[in-house]
């Protein structure tokens, strides 16, 4: 689930996040070189990428131990109590329309989660990412408002109308709602990830977020899995999910952000769809048709375009 990086709408995956949080610890402006970027920061991005992507994967393996709700309860929960530790966030001095937004950047980051973990029980990963990023790629689309947007937007349409051939029910039909469903929840994820970065210093709105991602999710898998996620294997897979797919993202995101332009960050990480279906494949065993890999292809180059569009824009 995508991840954004200094306030950039940007396209990327499963998140989710999922989801990722640079633009709740924005660096301050003109941080990073304008340029394309070092190569080190580079390979810290696809690092970062890879562990997302890779620890969805592997919590799709917890799915026949805890179901997707339990392992999103996990997920969740454990990031919600290492990020807390970690940033100690103060509670006190912040005003109501500050909690307001948290409070949703929470909702947004849990309904992003749990609808992501529903479609990845009923498709692959890839196509589950591909159809997800249709929620950021929209968002930058508006944003930009320019003509080339709509090309972008046509060349994303162009790769759905692929991964649909023949008809959805290939996929499921409920997968990839929810898939479609969770790239919703992204954008506001993204709309709201920026807020609460302007609000909260370093990652404290990120960590009071993900305790209120926690306390959403929590209840769901209990009543889903029980006494399940208690065990230890549960318990230890479901610390590499959070592990992969937040901490060590986070960091990765963070020290990249200190040796990249935000604009470089976006498009590498508009690579999401690609990376996770490469590791369904290699986790999973999950195939794709040479029809779903060119579908693939055509939304990873839309929102690498519709980035490049957007930054444009604001030039």
């Amino acid at each position: 689930m995508t991840n954004v990086s200094s306030g950039e709408q940007t396209p990327g995956a499963g998140s989710a996040t999922v989801g990722s949080s640079a633009a709740a610890g924005r660096l301050p402006s003109g941080t990073a070189p304008a340029g394309v970027g070092s190569f080190g920061g580079i390979g810290l991005v696809l690092a970062g990428a890879f562990s997302v992507q890779f620890g969805s994967a592997v919590a799709a393996l917890l799915f026949p131990y805890a179901g997707a709700l339990g392992v999103v309860a996990l997920r969740v929960t454990i990031a919600a109590v290492l990020l807390l530790a970690v940033c100690r966030p103060r509670l006190r001095g912040h005003s109501r329309s500050d909690w307001a937004v948290v409070v949703a950047f929470g909702l947004a980051l849990g309904g992003m989660n749990i609808l992501f973990y529903q479609a990845v029980d009923r498709i692959p990963l890839g196509p589950a990412v591909t159809l997800e990023v249709l929620g950021p790629l929209l968002l930058s689309v508006v944003a930009a408002r320019r003509a080339m947007s709509l090309v972008w937007a046509g060349l994303a349409f162009a790769g759905v109308l692929l991964l649909g051939q023949g008809g959805f029910d290939a996929l499921s039909p409920a997968g990839a709602g929810f898939a479609l469903g969770a790239g919703a929840m992204w954008a506001a994820y993204i709309v709201f990830n920026s807020r609460t970065g302007a609000r909260f210093p370093r990652l404290d709105g990120l960590a009071l977020a993900m305790a209120v991602a926690a306390l959403v999710s929590l209840p769901l898998g209990v009543g889903a899995a029980g006494s399940t996620l208690l065990e230890p294997k549960v318990l230890g897979l479901g610390l590499a999910v959070a592990l992969l797919s937040s901490g060590v993202p986070y960091t990765l995101e963070l020290l990249a952000l200190r040796r990249l332009p935000a604009a470089t960050f976006a498009v590498l990480m508009s690579l999401a769809p690609a990376i996770a279906a490469l590791a369904g494949f290699l986790v999973l065993g999950q195939t794709l048709s040479a029809v779903q890999c060119l579908a693939i292809a055509l939304v990873v180059g839309a929102s690498a375009g519709a980035v490049r569009t957007g930054r444009a824009s604001r030039n």
